[in-house]
């Protein structure tokens, strides 16, 4: 929990890490009681306590609606979820034996990270995790998550790293550019994955700052750009990427 409370404010938004929801003249009824303060710390305190795989993936999935779109309440209950210090709970989630819980945690993560300190702390802590949930690399033993699984986590790595160049340099440092050019171009990963590696990619290579250190490790520019010709038409699931935004 501690280094998801920690780090330095944007000096533009001094109040970045606390929130005040707006206060009612009136008490909340109805669906209103969905999405008032003390449902995210119920939610946290499931997060943190529970061992049952379904309440973790069902508490991640609330939250990741809660915090869908723009909505008023889902930008106060981003920064509420920061403050409880429930991201990491939500982070370590992506650890979890149980790949629906995996699932739901990264797109918990996606939504929670349109938040721009949010999207900070996530790009600092969570992109390991996200980038051991790949396909491919080292791993012992090898991860087999289904196509709908992968490719939530590869709209999350984007939404993490796109306006935000320390998690994209974090991404290069734990390997990350290595598993999203295999699904690239190994032609056996769907058409669905292939495309969303191929935008996290494009997002890597749109930061100039990274280009030399990339092509000294030997990447061409061609490497960054998608490659469906040897994509397997496979379509597993459903055919729209998994998403609340």
């Amino acid at each position: 929990d501690e280094w998801f409370s920690r780090g330095k404010k944007p000096p533009e938004d001094p109040g970045a890490d606390t929130v005040d929801f707006p206060k009612r003249t009136t008490p909340a009824k109805g669906y209103e009681l969905l999405f008032q303060p003390e449902v995210v710390r119920i939610y946290i305190s499931l997060l943190k306590e529970s061992k049952t795989p379904a309440i973790l993936e069902a508490s991640a999935g609330a939250i990741q609606n809660l915090c869908a779109g723009s909505w008023t309440y889902g930008r106060y209950i981003r920064s509420a979820l920061r403050q409880e210090k429930g991201l990491s709970a939500i982070a370590d989630l992506l650890t979890h034996d149980s790949e629906r819980v995996v699932k739901a945690a990264s797109g918990a993560l996606r939504n929670l990270a349109v938040d721009l300190r949010n999207k900070e702390l996530i790009g600092k802590h969570a992109i390991p995790n996200l980038v051991k949930n790949l396909p491919g690399g080292q791993q012992t033993p090898a991860k087999n998550l289904s196509e709908d699984t992968v490719v939530s986590i590869l709209n999350t790595i984007n939404e993490v790293i796109v306006d935000n160049l320390e998690a994209a340099k974090k991404l290069r440092e734990t390997q990350g550019i290595e598993k999203l050019v295999l699904i690239n171009k190994s032609g056996n990963r769907s058409e669905r994955e292939v495309r969303a590696a191929a935008l996290v990619l494009q997002t890597v290579w749109g930061y100039k700052e990274l280009r030399k250190p990339l092509e000294k490790e030997g990447w061409k520019k061609s490497d960054f750009q998608v490659n469906l010709s040897n994509a397997s038409r496979t379509q597993g699931g459903n055919s729209f990427d998994d998403s609340t935004l």
